[in-house]
């Protein structure tokens, strides 16, 4: 049975995977189109602090963006003086969280659908006079469109289920930074509330499930696209 909290902390896991996957979309395309088409000083070093969330324990994560934008922190302290915004114990912090930590499934996903588009397309219609954006926005983007969504769903999946991070960053305040993964690890601290417990594990369960299956489905279209299945 869920009651309540367990439903408040199901819509706030999905508000906050759909804020975090939408602001990270658009800087995960950019990213990792320099990542496949450009080379500069420094590439290599942007790939691995793209990636570095995956190896880094959550917590350290967690304790990072602490430092960085919590309430008594120099950037925390500007955003919420300057312009309001406020990260540490509220449910922007956890969509801030969540997102870094989905970025490298993200930038991955995306950077292997623009590796996948032949060169040669972009090269000819810059020959024919078509600046790098337009080629960018007309030629790749919509070639790579399946790879994109693919990355966008596996984002969000991740950021379902983000724990550590969170719980380091913002706590799990019901109703405001509690989500599925917090809730789940907050009854199992409560005899008896396994029902819950297993309620929540299902939703977990089939939200991820149903994530794979769209990111699966999504890059066999793009192969098919490309021409190779």
């Amino acid at each position: 049975m869920l009651g309540a909290e367990e439903m408040t902390a199901i819509w706030l896991s999905l508000r906050v995977a759909l804020v975090a996957t939408l602001v990270a979309l658009p800087l995960a395309i950019w990213i990792a189109y320099l990542l496949a088409r450009k080379t500069f000083p420094g590439k290599q070093l942007l790939n691995g602090v793209v990636h570095l969330p995956l190896v880094l324990p959550p917590v350290v994560t967690g304790y990072l963006l602490l430092v960085v934008f919590g309430t008594q922190a120099p950037v925390g302290r500007f955003l919420s003086e300057t312009m309001g915004v406020t990260f540490a114990f509220r449910w922007t912090g956890a969509a801030l969280a969540a997102g870094i930590m989905a970025f490298p499934l993200m930038v991955r996903a995306i950077r292997l659908g623009i590796e996948a588009v032949d060169p040669g397309l972009e090269e000819a219609a810059e020959t024919l006079g078509s600046t790098r954006t337009r080629v960018f926005r007309t030629i790749t983007l919509p070639l790579v469109l399946p790879g994109v969504f693919a990355g966008a769903v596996l984002g969000f999946a991740k950021a379902l289920g983000e724990f550590g991070a969170t719980i380091t960053f913002v706590a799990a305040i019901p109703g405001e930074t509690q989500t599925i993964p917090t809730a789940i690890y907050g009854l199992l601290q409560v005899p008896g509330s396994e029902p819950a417990v297993v309620g929540l594990v299902s939703v977990s369960i089939a939200l991820a499930m149903g994530a794979l299956l769209v990111s699966e489905w999504l890059a066999r279209r793009m192969a098919k696209k490309l021409g190779r299945a």
